[in-house]
């Protein structure tokens, strides 16, 4: 297949989130509020108290307390303990603001955690979530804050624990997300890799993207260094441990914004770190990947998947993908996550070097989904 250049778009931001007149509060994510829900149950179960707060730990180390909203014991037949944590979203423009994050536990016969999906909490039907088929829409980050934040109560290499999140009306607030044509039915997902939301999806937090690249030119830095996340953000510190911590840039959806940035501060290399849903939209000229506003180009991954000398077969499954991640996990199950990995940098790379001009070095680095490993590159960390 020849590769077409696509158009240069920058979408705009949805109505509802372009002014906001006063500063945006960051809030908790779905994850941050069941794991408290759960360690709030499980500290009732063993003590026979009901907890009014908990404490739980984030993933970056910083502790936070949760008011608990309701706290219930069941004696018997069998002991059971049932809490609930009222998610704050903040400023951002969540459809789980409010929701009710509920844990029911209770013990098991076998020592360890078991974690469950209840009303309100989303089955997984396809493939490309990272998650397993036919299991809870709950992900990997808050899967482990559950775990921990259990071992903080009990020892789960002596004690078994079966947690069951659940959220009332989580099926009908999954209406209005993306859930359902990402193959999620009966409920929303459990979210969340820091614990923390912050307001990416509206202008303010566009603005601040700018700032950021601002001040780290005022302080005579010349190359930065954009991460769509805090997982990438490790992995391009790791790429590149000698530029200081002001180099790295954290954009959400606004890679246009920040290139820009760079432009008109005199800037002389870029380079964007980021995973495969997110490249595949840029390698298709979306500069503002906000998901209302783009959605990944299967076709743009079949060619892809075809230069990278993939099969008739293999295209037409990528080419059918659920996710983009789907797609990255179809070219690691082929052997061909390196080449074709490595061309989708290649587009990425492109398309940022015809929005930013010739003044700007380019370099495109893709990481898989934990944020610890490179797995391909524009070139400048070959295979």
């Amino acid at each position: 297949m020849t590769y077409a250049e696509p158009p240069l778009r920058e979408p705009d931001l949805p109505r509802t989130a372009k002014v906001r007149p006063v500063a945006l509060r960051t809030g908790w994510t779905t994850g941050a509020c069941a794991t408290a829900a759960a360690k709030a149950a499980v500290t009732a179960l063993l003590t026979g108290v009901p907890a009014e707060e908990v404490e739980i730990g984030l993933p970056a180390g910083r502790r936070v307390t949760f008011p608990v909203a309701r706290c219930d014991l069941t004696p018997s037949p069998e002991p059971r303990a049932e809490a609930v944590v009222v998610k704050d979203a903040g400023d951002d423009p969540d459809v789980t603001h409010g929701a009710h994050l509920t844990a029911t536990v209770g013990w098991r016969p076998r020592p360890g955690l078991e974690l469950a999906g209840g009303d309100g909490v989303g089955t997984v039907t396809r493939p490309g979530l990272g998650l397993a088929v036919g299991g809870p829409a709950i992900n990997d980050t808050p899967r482990r804050m559950i775990g921990q934040a259990v071992a903080e109560v009990v020892d789960l290499t002596e004690v078994g624990v079966r947690v069951v999140i659940s959220v009332p009306g989580g099926e009908v607030m999954a209406r209005k997300t993306t859930n359902r044509r990402l193959g999620i039915v009966g409920g929303i997902s459990i979210l969340g890799t820091t614990g923390v939301v912050r307001p990416f999806s509206t202008a303010s937090w566009r603005a601040s993207v700018v700032q950021a690249v601002h001040v780290m030119a005022a302080q005579g830095q010349r190359t930065v260094v954009l991460c769509t996340g805090g997982r990438t953000e490790r992995a391009a510190r790791a790429l590149l441990p000698e530029l200081p911590e002001v180099c790295f840039v954290e954009v959400g959806d606004f890679t246009g914004a920040a290139v820009t940035a760079a432009v008109g501060d005199a800037m002389t290399g870029v380079v964007f770190v980021g995973m495969a849903g997110k490249l595949a939209k840029l390698a298709a000229g979306i500069l503002m990947t906000h998901y209302t506003r783009s959605k990944v180009d299967l076709s743009l991954l079949g060619a892809v998947t075809a230069e990278a000398g993939g099969d008739a077969d293999l295209v037409a499954a990528v080419l059918a993908a659920n996710t983009g991640r789907h797609a990255y996990e179809l070219w690691e199950a082929a052997g061909l996550l390196r080449p074709a990995g490595d061309l989708l940098c290649d587009r990425v790379r492109q398309v940022l070097r015809r929005f930013a001009g010739p003044t700007l070095t380019v370099d495109v680095a893709m990481v898989d989904f934990t944020g610890d490993h490179l797995v391909a590159s524009s070139g400048r960390w070959p295979a």
